[in-house]
């Protein structure tokens, strides 16, 4: 099965400033030769430590930033070789969930009006009072949401607003990148489960950016690792967890956070 999107060879670097007057100015390799895809209805996941590349990953993944080297794939064809057409199908076809909705919503727009933003913006025709009504009663809010004003809303609550957003093009594939970090963690479970009835409803597919091998274990069924820029381990979330091959992935299965230390008293020693 061809990918729906698929990042080969994928290479990025950034000039820093010059060390001396005329002399050369060093690069900053923030990427090096990356191979990441995901297939139609597939949940994928990608982890790492902060540094990692994550974070450039994702502006190249949903056409934010031009790779230096490297090719950005949708649906088998280059985005950035393509044609105006299949690069506004890109646009709309890839929507990313960011990782903190009050950062990434206007705090003057009543959510009505910020759903309707993605539409507006990219041509789309068509009944667009209804298509944000729908929306809406699909990420699990009343239609008086519609509004409200972000400031009125919990966190958990503007996370559902954000991935409202995201799916108000008619999206194929949704960038969640550290969808949960900045959530409190009762409510991280209720956004990760949305996330998943929302791929099994819509037959989208995701591609989860963490931090937390255990939140990306959770909502997908592969996972790669990333550190240094580099892909350096991928396989199924429970061989990662049982059986890691590179350290850098020990050291992210040795990050996540237990109860039975506690418990038994063992964190008061």
């Amino acid at each position: 099965m061809t990918p729906v999107l698929e990042m080969r060879g994928v290479t990025q670097a950034y000039a820093l400033q010059r060390r001396s007057l005329l002399g050369p100015r060093p690069q900053l390799t923030i990427l090096d030769s990356v191979d990441f895809s995901v297939k139609p209805g597939q949940a994928v996941g990608l982890v790492g430590e902060s540094g990692a590349g994550k974070t450039t990953m994702t502006r190249i993944m949903t056409g934010l930033e031009l790779p230096q080297t490297g090719k950005v794939l949708f649906d088998g064809r280059d985005v950035w070789d393509g044609d105006k057409g299949h690069r506004a199908a890109f646009r709309r076809a890839v929507q990313i969930v960011m990782q903190n909705p009050r950062s990434s919503l206007d705090p003057r727009m009543r959510v009505g009006v910020s759903l309707l933003e993605p539409l507006r913006s990219l041509g789309i025709a068509g009944d667009h009072a209804a298509r944000v009504q729908e929306v809406i009663d699909q990420v699990g809010l009343t239609r008086a949401a519609l509004e409200r004003f972000p400031h009125e809303f919990s966190g958990g609550q503007l996370q559902r607003i954000a991935i409202a957003r995201a799916l108000m093009p008619g999206p194929r594939v949704l960038v969640a990148d550290e969808p949960v970090s900045a959530l409190d963690v009762s409510i991280q479970a209720q956004v990760l489960n949305l996330l998943k009835d929302l791929i099994a409803e819509l037959g989208l597919s995701l591609v989860l950016i963490a931090h937390d091998l255990s939140v990306v274990a959770y909502s997908t069924s592969h996972v790669s690792v990333i550190a240094g820029g580099r892909i350096v381990e991928r396989g199924a979330p429970l061989d990662l967890f049982s059986d890691p091959q590179t350290e850098e992935t020990r050291a992210l299965v040795a990050a996540i956070l237990t109860v039975e230390g506690g418990l038994s008293g063992q964190a008061l020693d």
